[in-house]
């Protein structure tokens, strides 16, 4: 009796063989080689491939690359965003410091409108901007549906976020750094 035979077909790639394909992709948009676009669309292909030769065509025309190479691309890179990085530090440290509330303060409003906690004068700021409450021993900081949004480290918060000493927060235009007392 002999067993069965299955017609095989194709064989799918491996997880392997589509991270290497992948990987390829993103070093050629990461050295400007693709374009957004471009990289979206083999990324499809390469994740539906159904054989080797789909993943080959996604990648023509790519030079994978040596080691040697990688490496020179990724030191690039990072001595690129050095000056960056050395502009946000300084910027940083230059940012007015503000101090945060003395435990047990309860809490703190913040706006453009007369008896806030923080009156902040600039047309950025909503009349009621922000709220800065004190909850199980932590500030944290609320958004109250202000027009040019509040931002924590370069985000926008929506709902609370949990805000401690050396945080960047940005109220419309105004930025600071929150200090300890």
């Amino acid at each position: 009796m002999t067993p069965p035979e299955f017609p095989t077909g194709r064989i799918r790639p491996s997880d392997a063989e589509r991270d290497q394909a992948l990987g390829v992709l993103k070093d050629g948009a990461g050295s400007g080689r693709l374009s957004h676009d471009t990289f979206l669309g083999r990324m499809d292909i390469v994740l539906q491939a159904n054989s080797r030769s789909e993943l080959d065509a996604a990648v023509a025309g790519l030079p994978t690359g040596g080691p040697v190479e990688r490496f020179v691309l990724r030191t690039v890179g990072r001595v690129s965003g050095f000056g960056d990085r050395i502009n946000r530090a300084w910027r940083t440290e230059r940012l007015p410091g503000l101090s945060l509330p003395q435990a047990g303060a309860g809490t703190l409003t913040i706006g453009r409108i007369p008896g806030s906690g923080l009156r902040l004068h600039n047309a950025s700021v909503s009349r009621s901007h922000a709220e800065l409450r004190q909850e199980n021993g932590d500030w944290v900081l609320y958004d109250l549906g202000s027009t040019n949004g509040t931002h924590v480290n370069g985000r926008r918060i929506a709902g609370g976020v949990r805000v401690r000493p050396g945080d960047q927060v940005r109220f419309g235009d105004l930025e600071f750094r929150l200090v300890a007392l």
